[in-house]
């Protein structure tokens, strides 16, 4: 059996962490999700308010170190789960780049739910602090990720499975 490199995206809130956890269990696939990471490594030094390029900078040095054990996981043979937001259309490209690039098997998930869905999921998840939860989403945080996010078009969406809740 190929390992398969599942990538996960979509809008804040649309339950794309439950999905990718779900899917690791089910392929058996070893998951990696920026925000853990990004929680663990960075949440205690974040600016206040939120700074762009102080995210970015660190956002680009936890997905370098995710593509690097995640390339070591897949080249042992085993598929993996890529949960790293990949809020805009660039992204998800450089991602399909890299996968064909490395001649890796791939899939694009997309998720979705609409707006006020998701930010209450957002406002909930903050409170409980269940199995998805990594670190607070303000509403600033959310209505900051909302204006960065390029929804996917139907050319983006051709042979990725999707995912929508209410």
């Amino acid at each position: 059996m190929t390992a398969t490199l599942h990538v996960i995206f979509g809008p804040s809130g649309a339950g794309k962490s439950t999905y990718a956890q779900n899917l690791a269990r089910q392929e058996p696939a070893v998951h990696f999700a920026i925000d853990d990471w990004m929680a663990r490594l960075f949440a205690a030094d974040m600016p206040d308010p939120i700074e762009f390029t102080w995210v970015m900078a660190r956002v680009e040095r936890c997905e370098a170190q995710i593509w690097s054990v995640a390339a070591a996981v897949m080249a042992a043979g085993t598929s993996v789960v890529l949960d790293l937001g990949l809020t805009r259309k660039g992204d998800r490209a450089r991602v399909a780049e890299i996968a064909r690039a490395c001649d890796l098997p791939l899939q694009f998930h997309f998720v979705t739910a609409p707006r006020e869905v998701r930010r209450s999921r957002v406002l909930a998840r903050n409170e409980v602090r269940g199995e998805t939860f990594s670190m607070v989403v303000t509403p600033q945080m959310f209505d900051f990720m909302e204006g960065i996010y390029e929804a996917p078009d139907a050319d983006e969406l051709m042979g990725a499975l999707v995912s929508e809740s209410t």
